[in-house]
């Protein structure tokens, strides 16, 4: 009998600390599924908010709340192009920058012809280094830059490996995608401090979310575009600068031009133009953002993955685009 006893309290005690071990993991993984619920529906939120709002409302007047000239790097051909185009057809003046003279004057004259603005063009090869800022801050000087994007970035012939990156390509992507932003900044915040107010649109990329390999250094001047402008947001925001930090994934551009898959237009890589006309909604409305919908969940979805998920996919994906 005693041992019969016996047995029973040990089992009333096992029964008892089952049954409290199932309620606290019952406790958890209801939080986890709040929590994930959330997080979920702060995802389609977001989504709404920069994607379809905006749309319903009234456009939002950008010579009024940042000022008359937007100025535009890397500004004749895909991202940077629509960019000044887009700002343009809003009433926006706009100075482009790049390196080519013919295509400047090209989009120049064709933005001014087709939008009623006033432009104008700097020639500037970032790649040189420190001697092409003197010039550029001497042409903006007395110019009230309400709007500064950067977008001028150099990418590699093709997805390499860091050491089949030649020397002077890596010295490239240096001084065009980290330098080159730092310095024009550098060059009007200032202007836009003292009027208080201003907007800097710095264009990184989704390869700066994770580590990506055959973009290592590529992204890694992405990922220092990103902390940059998130880091600028809590230095200036109090007085009346909005800085954005734009993440894309793939857009239809001729930096993408080594993969013929990546050139076809889809809901994932948007044309420049569509890209852009969404991406301006944004302004003064989301500090970071991927800039388009499909985007925007491409953005959630990678930063959810673990690093090592990350990695093999993209390892996978590029593989396949080569």
């Amino acid at each position: 009998m005693k041992t019969v006893s016996a047995l029973q309290r040990l089992y009333k005690d096992v029964f008892r600390s089952y049954s409290s071990h199932v309620k606290l993991l019952a406790v958890v993984g209801a939080w986890y599924t709040a929590r994930k619920g959330l997080s979920l529906l702060c995802e389609c939120y977001s989504v709404i908010r920069l994607h379809v709002t905006p749309r319903l409302l009234c456009r939002t007047d950008l010579v009024r709340q940042y000022g008359e000239w937007a100025v535009v790097t890397g500004a004749t051909d895909g991202i940077g192009k629509a960019y000044a185009e887009e700002l343009a057809s809003r009433g926006v003046n706009i100075i482009l920058i790049s390196r080519n003279r013919e295509k400047l004057q090209r989009v120049s004259d064709a933005i001014a012809g087709t939008y009623g603005v006033r432009t104008s063009f700097i020639e500037a090869d970032f790649s040189r280094g420190r001697e092409v800022y003197p010039p550029i801050k001497e042409a903006l000087r007395h110019v009230d830059v309400g709007i500064l994007v950067n977008n001028a970035g150099v990418f590699y012939e093709d997805l390499q490996c860091f050491t089949t990156v030649p020397e002077d390509k890596q010295w490239d992507i240096i001084n065009v995608n980290i330098a080159a932003a730092t310095m024009m900044v550098y060059i009007v915040l200032p202007g836009m401090v003292k009027r208080k107010r201003g907007a800097i649109v710095n264009v990184s990329s989704g390869s700066s979310c994770k580590p990506t390999p055959q973009m290592t250094l590529y992204s890694a001047s992405k990922s220092f575009m990103d902390h940059f402008s998130r880091t600028l947001h809590y230095e200036y925001a109090s007085q009346g600068i909005f800085i954005q930090s734009l993440v894309p994934f793939f857009v239809v551009t001729n930096m993408i031009s080594f993969s013929r898959i990546l050139q076809r237009k889809s809901f994932l890589v948007p044309l420049a133009k569509e890209y852009v006309r969404q991406a301006v909604l944004t302004l003064g409305i989301s500090h970071r953002t991927a800039g388009y919908w499909s985007h925007t969940i491409l953005l959630s979805m990678t930063e959810a993955l673990p690093e090592w998920v990350w990695v093999r996919l993209i390892t996978f994906v590029f593989n396949m685009l080569r």
